[in-house]
């Protein structure tokens, strides 16, 4: 066979196919559903619940290649990226898997016959390495033709693996090649440098460890077996090194022609082109899956991987944005594997750009300020950066570490890297808190009844009322018997058609009737997986503890969040075709009153897109489409091309609400049977709420007829008031703007004659020292650009000057100062070094050039001293 990356790709899966396994496609780089990873970082992560025993798959054995990256958490690569042949931030695992079916014979027959027969790697190169206890592996190796000098028995560091301190766990046995005596290194597996390299491990997933520590047997042993690409790709190509592979030589082939040089020339420049390929692979893939950069999270990482690689960038002298340039070579390369990298290159490209041009800023920004502080410490005899002032500098300005620990050492600086490391860990913490790491303590009340009455069935999905039995009363953490008129009490129920807060939507509101009361319920709540609270006021007589009560959901308010709710998901689908596949929802609010939808993009939406948005949304609406929802397994919902919210946790079924081709989610939510039922779709606003991240928030049905009855208003109102017709409106209104900005010109412009007639009047604000005449002038009522204007009025006449200009505009100081002459006469007066000492009286600060500076204050009353302080602040200036 050949050894090209994508014919292993195709021969692994075609091979394992071969031998019964189900191929699966790659799941993406955000886990589905395990908020306990930052990033898929191997093959086995989709199928975690499975060997969990949480769900069942409708195969016994699965192949699949598998997109990772490890470049935060307990798997993090990024600091080693570029100084190794192997280590990268993103990459693809082959993996084959097996579900209580074959176990270690199958997999050590799989594994030694794809690489000596199907890639054809040479047998007398191969270690093997085994658990040391492990005496059932060590004989099916031999059993195959393994020499017992090339097996090696391994403690467990290396040779046992468990998913967590209890679970699932086993031995596991290794397959490594043996690169030959050119490479530094021990002769043997798991010893010193690259010479014998791991390629593949099988995973014997046999015990389940218990609290206690004791491993206890799986009824149904199960196998996972990871091997990365590039490694597999390097060996069998036989090269020394990943970045020798075909993987990576065309983009490092368009790094060097970009940079002006060659890889394999030099080896500070090889580092950054090794750094700047692995780091474009990422930044293409993340972006592909929806993630942005941002300042938290994933975005916070992809962030930081996409600026590592710029600054590395300008290590090979490329000052202007180029990475977004490159991402056309990852695409290219990787479409044929991962379509949709293809479809997100707009995107790509694009979110690239920016934040690079943003980075660029950064550096610009940031370096005075580093070399500021550095001279600060050295003023006050410091040889150490602190770690909270460099921290600052790194997470405002996102100021490369690395360029900082340089910049000090060239200057015999140090940085205190343990207060910086407590800084960052202080913000991971942070991010991990937002980012929904952590859970709740759950209330004692909750947990109680969760034991006592287990699950609230939800009927609310086909009516509004049903009757059921008082279970449970909640007043404050209190359990109680019964409750009395004006009590605000929480009740849990057998049955009820109340929907519960969840998944953006509202909880219901309505009423429970019992025999002698009648509770008002003001919102439903989920405080566990299977019990739902209904919260409200008895507003008339009493009930108890295990009374039939009569339950009717609020209809008006449950139909309006139902139109709220399905415009969401038409939303979404209309901004993945007018953006690109890389909108993902971040978060949403649907209550019966309006709608509001996070997602993924970076930048703002046009005029233009924003009325595309509603045309299409208003657009589907007309059809009159039916909203349908099926039940299935989540894995058959995601393979139908339902899109699934990574980070929220589903069953093992799951329900996908569609609409026709156009949408299709996965949704515990209540819906509209129609999308006629929507009636009308208005966006109200479109705006940023972080980095990466846009908001539309929008009404449907009576709340959009509302506000177009609003907006009309509106208009008639305006019209009457310039007392022209609707349809003249927007002319008048424009020629009354443009009248209004003449008349405002021609009053700066009078102004201005008065304050430069005022100037000539006044001698005794101009003064002449040393022959340098010094103008100081108050001006109200004249803004900063007024300010301006007038200092180049007066400035004109005059070969060598220092003019100082003040005014009070609404209550606000500003200050401005002009210094005009030879070179002599600006190295004696510099305009920024007069104005700090001006701007100190008034109360304020400024800063600026030499030859011109600015600033602001508080204090008017001291205006006129301010001003009157620069003949002094001249001459003694010019005495120096």
């Amino acid at each position: 066979m050949t050894h090209s990356a994508q014919e292993l790709r195709q021969s692994f899966i075609r091979y394992f196919q071969q031998q019964g396994h189900q191929a699966v496609p790659s799941s993406a780089l955000i886990p589905q559903a395990d908020p306990t990873l930052l990033f898929t970082n191997a093959g086995m992560n989709q199928f975690k619940r499975v060997f969990l025993g949480e769900e069942s798959r409708p195969y016994r054995r699965a192949v699949s290649v598998q997109k990772c990256l490890r470049a935060g958490g307990k798997h993090n690569d990024l600091e080693n990226v570029g100084y190794t042949r192997r280590h990268h931030t993103f990459f693809e695992m082959l993996g084959n898997f097996s579900f209580g079916d074959y176990f270690k014979e199958d997999a050590v027959i799989f594994g030694w016959e794809f690489l000596t027969k199907t890639v054809g790697l040479d047998r007398s190169r191969m270690w093997v390495t085994i658990f040391r206890e492990d005496d059932e592996a060590d004989q099916l190796w031999k059993k195959i033709g393994v020499s017992p000098s090339r097996i090696v028995r391994c403690g467990e560091k290396d040779n046992f693996w468990q998913m967590a301190d209890t679970g699932p766990c086993g031995p596991c046995s290794e397959l490594h090649f043996d690169q030959g005596p050119s490479v530094p290194g021990d002769d043997r597996p798991n010893g010193e440098g690259d010479r014998v390299i791991e390629i593949w491990n099988l995973v014997f997933m046999q015990y389940n460890r218990d609290a206690s520590g004791k491993l206890n047997p799986l009824p149904k042993p199960s196998i996972d077996t990871g091997m990365g690409l590039e490694r597999l790709t390097a060996v069998a190509q036989g090269v020394l090194s990943n970045y020798d592979s075909d993987l990576f030589t065309p983009l490092l082939g368009a790094i060097g022609a970009r940079a002006g040089t060659r890889y394999g020339t030099q080896e500070t420049a090889d580092r950054s082109m090794r750094v700047i390929a692995d780091h474009l692979r990422a930044i293409a893939f993340l972006m592909t899956d929806g993630i942005l950069p941002s300042n938290e999270g994933r975005g916070y990482v992809l962030r930081r991987i996409l600026r590592r690689a710029a600054r590395h960038g300008r290590l090979l002298g490329i000052v202007e944005p180029f990475l977004h340039e490159l991402s056309a070579t990852v695409v290219n390369q990787m479409a044929g594997a991962y379509s949709e990298v293809k479809a997100a290159e707009a995107t790509i490209a694009e979110a690239t750009r920016g934040e690079e041009e943003r980075f660029i800023a950064t550096l610009d920004q940031g370096l005075p300020i580093l070399n500021d502080m550095i001279e600060k410490a050295r003023a006050n005899g410091q040889t150490v950066l602190a770690g909270v002032d460099v921290f600052k500098l790194y997470d405002t300005y996102g100021f490369p570490m690395d360029l900082m620990t340089e910049a000090c050492r060239e200057q015999g600086m140090t940085v205190d890297e343990s207060g910086f490391e407590a800084a960052i860990e202080e913000q991971r913490t942070r991010a991990r808190k937002t980012g929904g790491f952590e859970q709740e303590t759950a209330r004692p009340a909750v947990t109680e009844l969760v034991k006592r009455v287990g699950a609230t069935t939800f009927v609310g999905y086909d009516r509004l009322e049903s009757e059921s039995i008082l279970l449970a009363i909640i007043k404050g953490e209190q359990m109680v018997k019964e409750a009395a008129e004006g009590d605000e009490v929480e009740v849990v129920l057998d049955v009820t058609p109340f929907y519960a807060e969840g998944g953006g939507q509202v909880g219901d509101r309505g009423t429970l009737a019992g025999p002698e009361g009648l509770l008002e319920v003001d919102n439903t709540t989920k405080p566990a997986p299977t019990l739902i609270f209904h919260k409200g006021t008895v507003r008339k007589g009493c009930i108890r503890e295990g009374e039939r009560l009569r339950m009717t959901v609020n209809a008006p308010t449950r139909l309006d969040a139902a139109r709220n709710h399905t415009a969401t998901h038409l939303v979404h689908a209309a901004l993945r075709d007018l953006l690109g596949p890389h909108v993902k929802q971040y978060g949403s609010l649907v209550g019966p009153n309006r709608l509001r939808f996070d997602f993924a993009h970076f930048r703002p939406l046009s005029s233009r897109d924003i009325d595309d948005i509603e045309s299409t949304v208003n657009g589907e609406i007309r059809k009159n489409e039916a909203v349908r929802t099926d039940v299935m397994s989540i894995q058959d919902a995601v393979a139908n091309g339902a899109l699934a919210f990574f980070g929220d946790k589903y069953g093992e079924q799951v329900r996908v609400v569609s609409v026709e081709s156009f949408s299709k989610e996965l949704c515990g939510g209540t819906h509209c049977r129609q999308t006629g039922d929507i009636g009308l779709f208005r966006i109200v606003s479109e705006g940023g709420v972080a980095a990466g991240v846009r908001r539309i928030e929008a009404q449907t049905g009576t709340g959009a007829y509302a506000l177009m009855k609003k907006l009309e208003a509106d208009v008639r109102e305006l019209s009457d008031l310039l007392k022209v017709g609707q349809a003249e409106l927007v002319g008048k209104t424009r020629k009354m703007l443009t009248q209004l900005k003449d008349k405002e010109r021609e009053l700066e412009e009078l102004k201005l004659k008065m304050a430069t007639g005022a100037g000539a009047k006044d001698e005794a604000s101009i003064q002449t020292i040393a022959g340098v005449k010094v103008h100081a002038q108050r001006a109200d009522e004249i803004d900063m650009a007024g300010l301006r204007a007038l200092a180049d009025r007066l400035r004109e006449k005059e070969q060598s000057c220092v003019i100082a200009l003040g005014g009070v505009s609404e209550g606000k100081v500003a200050l401005f100062v002009v210094v005009k002459g030879d070179k002599d006469l600006l190295s004696k007066v510099k305009a920024n070094e007069l104005i700090k000492v001006m701007a100190t009286e008034v109360g304020g600060t400024g800063g600026g050039r030499p030859e011109m500076a600015q600033a602001g204050g508080k204090d008017a009353a001291k205006l006129d001293a301010a001003l009157e302080k620069v003949f002094g602040l001249v001459e003694q200036a010019l005495r120096r």
